[in-house]
């Protein structure tokens, strides 16, 4: 069982690990055999906004502590929960302004992933059959804007997010979620912002080349599966290695991980943390390509009902 309660100094250090950006030799390794590999600056972006909002790290905390006695005491949502997905569309060039087709395409997938009904679900070892979960949060489209704009790339500054910097304002953060679709940038697919955060920059980021499973969805993220790990943040999950050699993701059913994986791992794939634990490299708060992540685990289904529950830091998006 992993410890999952944290102190605020701990919290702090858990947000304060380099991204996927500066290379540890293990993922060195990777990147040697495997070119193309996941980049997803949420916990950069976490870490400039604990730098920038000391008040952050209080409210996350607390949001912890409601999180781990919501699970404790089966404090979750009762019935189900649809969120309204509003898709913000920046581009500079044609291919950048993305299709209807391509937005929906991204639709579907979350309402698979989140209800357990994408195809590859049955891919799912045996060792892991008990612990598989049906979130059950469904997604709807709820509006499309565009802006042409003059940059080529937009950074993790949320600039996107802002119409003083050319982007697009988010549209009613407190009851929709927010996608912003344009090129990031910097090998980044995607970031998401945690719960706590400013409603005023709150949603999901995600580059148009890895946006969808058709139209400028690009291999090996060509499957959508880069939204549904930003939104598994944006709903207050982890990375699953915790973003430390051997770190905490919060969640007491996921196996310890070393680090990252990429690509699609041999199963089973081995920790060499306390225990040695098979891997959950096919868990969608890993790094490996969309083709290798398919599951969510009961422990994550928890974590992110939680904060829709009365009192949680999502609340307002459970409400009739």
């Amino acid at each position: 069982m992993k410890k999952i309660i944290l102190s605020a100094f701990a919290l702090l250090f858990l947000f304060s690990c380099s991204n996927d950006e500066t290379s540890t030799p293990t993922e060195e390794k990777s990147q040697l055999t495997h070119d193309h590999h996941r980049g997803c600056a949420s916990h950069e972006v976490l870490e400039e906004q604990l730098r920038q909002d000391p008040s952050l790290a209080q409210r996350m905390q607390q949001i912890e502590k409601f999180t781990t006695e919501a699970i404790r005491t089966g404090k979750l949502v009762n019935g189900k929960i649809q969120i309204p997905v509003v898709v913000n569309v920046l581009y500079k060039t044609t291919a950048e302004n993305i299709s209807l087709a391509q937005i929906q395409s991204q639709i579907d997938v979350l309402n698979k992933d989140f209800n357990a009904t994408n195809s590859d679900f049955n891919q799912v070892p045996a060792t892991f059959s008990a612990v598989k979960a049906n979130v059950g949060i469904s997604f709807v489209l709820d509006a499309v804007y565009r802006k042409s704009t003059t940059k080529s790339s937009w950074g993790t500054n949320d600039a996107m997010k802002k119409t003083s910097t050319g982007g697009i304002a988010p549209t009613s953060p407190t009851t929709k979620l927010n996608l912003w679709v344009c090129t990031i940038g910097g090998g980044i697919l995607g970031y998401a912002q945690f719960p706590g955060g400013s409603s005023a920059t709150d949603g999901v980021v995600i580059d148009s080349k890895y946006l969808g499973t058709t139209g400028r969805a690009t291999a090996p993220f060509n499957k959508g599966r880069t939204a549904t790990h930003e939104v598994g943040h944006w709903m207050n999950l982890r990375h699953i290695w915790g973003d430390a050699t051997c770190g905490s993701d919060l969640v007491s059913d996921t196996p310890t991980h070393n680090t990252a994986n990429y690509g699609i791992p041999a199963f089973p794939h081995y920790s060499t943390c306390s225990g040695t634990p098979i891997e959950m490299t096919m868990n969608y708060m890993d790094y490996t390509d969309d083709a290798g992540m398919y599951m969510f685990s009961n422990g994550q289904k928890n974590r992110m009902l939680s904060i829709f529950a009365s009192g949680g830091a999502r609340f307002s998006f459970a409400q009739p």
